[in-house]
């Protein structure tokens, strides 16, 4: 019989560690899912990730990338605490990045999520309140949830837009676990 993970009449967690492998291998996936998309943007020239496309994501490929690396910050450090605060690119950072630097955006928001899951991973239902916020109260899967699901409508935006510039990106949806 399979364990029971959550009974929502008596909010029972049962398996916390297990939800926590669960959580880490999940944005494993996540990660490695994301080196695809690198992979294609590398093959695109620089000057291509700061063409404006109006009505798309965050108007440049650039942008609209290093907004999703702000997201991890915003949720899992400003929101959950994780750091004494958050990190988020430069304007000037936005309008030169170049696939390393994003690459290093991205390499960070993965150690926010490494913190994050070590502080909050075994207890993925506990609500964390942050007064800022407007003392709304958020679990940790829920925080996590987001921020995968708007990493993914986002990258849905980035292949978007480079098929807009005349790029064709390979398949970057979340990739199987035997193609890692």
């Amino acid at each position: 019989m399979e364990p029971v993970l959550w009974n929502s009449q008596d909010r029972i967690w049962e398996g916390r560690e297990q939800m926590s492998e669960f959580l880490v291998v999940h944005y494993d996936l996540v990660r490695k899912t994301r080196q695809r998309l690198f992979a294609f943007l590398e093959s695109v020239p620089v000057e291509a990730l700061h063409v404006e496309v109006p009505g798309f994501g965050f108007g440049t490929i650039a942008g609209t990338h290093l907004h999703v690396a702000g997201c991890y910050m915003h949720w899992l450090v400003g929101f959950a605490n994780t750091r004494s605060k958050p990190e988020y690119p430069t304007e000037e950072e936005t309008r030169s990045a170049d696939v390393a630097m994003l690459r290093r955006w991205f390499s960070l928001s993965d150690e926010v999520v490494d913190e994050f899951l070590q502080a909050y991973g075994a207890r993925p239902t506990e609500l964390i309140y942050n007064e800022s916020e407007g003392r709304i109260g958020l679990t940790p899967l829920w925080l996590m949830t987001h921020t995968i699901t708007h990493e993914f409508h986002h990258k849905g935006q980035i292949v978007t837009l480079a098929r807009k510039l005349g790029y064709a990106p390979p398949d970057t949806d979340l990739v199987y676990p035997d193609n890692e």
